[in-house]
């Protein structure tokens, strides 16, 4: 049996799925652009598979009628897409978002057109980006690590 988890970018949240995963996807729909602040939603369904929020408790707003999403209080990160069929989990909010690639898009009657052509952009690493932008050397991430911790926020110096 798979295990995946993940959790908010604070920590506050995390959660752990045991089970086959195979519905993952991407939302055009505005809804879902609005609540992810973003040309779309990547979601990763859990219907089917054993499903637990080991740390803390998601805030939620009803987007809709039948939905609602939940989010992280602390830190706002987009974390379920919660509808009367299921819940979905935003794939960036698993620990290995690139287990889980999309195999649908939703929503496309408000696909955004430059989608499509993403890839085709110039592309650069954070540190080629370091003349313009010198603070990218000293960036030091309060982000929770990409894996389970038993307490969470260490101790920061400041």
């Amino acid at each position: 049996m798979n295990t995946y988890t993940g959790g908010c970018q604070c920590g506050a949240i995390r959660f752990r799925v045991r089970g086959t995963l195979k519905d993952s996807s991407i939302c055009h729909c505005r809804m879902c652009q609005k609540a992810f602040g973003a040309y779309y939603a990547p979601l990763v369904s859990v219907r089917g598979a054993e499903f637990e929020w080991t740390r803390g408790e998601r805030k939620r707003f009803r987007s809709s009628n039948l939905v609602e999403r939940g989010f992280c209080a602390d830190c706002g990160s987009p974390l379920t897409y919660e509808a009367p069929d299921g819940m979905a989990i935003a794939a960036g909010a698993f620990d290995d978002p690139s287990a889980l690639p999309p195999v649908i898009q939703f929503g496309t009657e408000r696909k955004i057109g430059f989608v499509d052509h993403l890839h085709e952009l110039p592309a650069r690493e954070t540190e080629e980006d370091v003349e313009a932008a010198p603070f990218v050397l000293d960036i030091v991430s309060y982000q929770h690590p990409d894996h389970d911790t038993t307490t969470w926020p260490e101790e920061r110096n400041p």
